[in-house]
């Protein structure tokens, strides 16, 4: 049933003012140039130079839509989502195609000591089982 779902990914297109850490005046910048979701921030910050001519539109540093499209690739994955993709972040996955090669055990243990050093609270930290899902969801988006 898991490999059912898996064949059948497709990544997810979420609003942006659901990105972690998007604070509500560069969600009202982004929103003014017309940039909605996810979607559509990737498909504007598709390489370094639209990234640069977006951080210039906005009159931001460069690493503000830098950070977005990370986020934003992030969730495009069903099971991390809006509410995972800040936490791999932190702990330095910045897209899917990074995420696909990593150890799941690995990646649990850095997840858990961040989650635990940040919250103090290791019982919220996402399973094992859920990085294993990310994981596979990045290889199976990274195939196509």
């Amino acid at each position: 049933q898991q490999l059912a779902f898996l064949y059948s990914l497709k990544p997810k297109t979420r609003p942006l003012r659901l990105l972690p850490g998007l604070c509500a005046d560069h969600h009202a910048q982004l929103h003014a140039v017309g940039l909605l979701t996810t979607t559509e921030l990737l498909q504007t910050t598709s390489s370094a130079a639209a990234i640069q001519t977006l951080a210039t539109r906005l009159g931001l540093p460069n690493r503000y839509p830098r950070k977005w499209h990370a986020l934003s690739s992030l969730s495009r994955l069903p099971s991390v989502g809006c509410e995972h993709c800040g936490l791999l972040l932190h702990v330095g996955v910045q897209s899917p195609q990074q995420l696909a090669v990593m150890a799941p055990g690995r990646l649990h243990g850095q997840i858990k000591r961040l989650h635990t050093a940040s919250m103090q609270r290791a019982d919220l930290c996402p399973t094992p089982d859920q990085v294993v899902m990310w994981i596979q969801e990045a290889q199976q988006l990274t195939r196509r």
